[in-house]
């Protein structure tokens, strides 16, 4: 056999299995990085609300850990507590944005179950509630209208 067709033979085979072989480890290594940067955003979203919850440690007067709405608060807390309450919904648009879709894999969906938590928990507060209508405008609509179905829900349920 002569060295010419044998050459021809190996190129053949060679991009018969090598161009799909190339384009699966393309698309392999790209889901792969979709992951790692779904991860890192997730891991960013929970570090900016340990940080929120740290605020809260800060702030024991305001009585942000309990379930219930803090009676009795005077000008100066009604602030520092809008203005946490601000902060919070702010970092809950935040996850709303990058990590929230209508139709989300397992994965992602996860996630996005633990930020749901988060905000049923604080919806179930009524200050945090009454706060929403000043905290809201400005917001994106879409968000505004989760958070208020929510807290609407959260209501309800009290």
């Amino acid at each position: 056999m002569e060295f010419k067709p044998i050459v021809e033979l190996l190129s053949s085979i060679s991009v018969i299995v090598g161009v799909p072989l190339a384009i699966f480890i393309f698309a392999y290594e790209q889901r792969k990085a979709r992951a790692n940067e779904e991860e890192e955003i997730h891991q960013m979203l929970a570090d900016g609300y340990t940080d929120f919850l740290k605020l809260t440690l800060e702030h024991p007067d305001l009585k942000l850990q309990s379930k219930h709405a803090t009676p009795d608060l005077n000008e100066e807390q009604t602030e520092r507590m809008v203005t946490l309450f601000a902060i919070l919904v702010a970092l809950f648009e935040r996850a709303y944005m990058v990590a929230y879709e209508e139709q989300m894999l397992p994965r992602k969906a996860r996630h996005w179950a633990s930020w749901e938590d988060f905000m049923r928990e604080w919806c179930r507060r009524e200050d945090f509630r009454n706060a929403l209508p000043q905290l809201l405008p400005g917001e994106d609509p879409q968000f505004a209208v989760y958070i208020r179905r929510l807290a609407a829900e959260e209501a309800a349920r009290a």
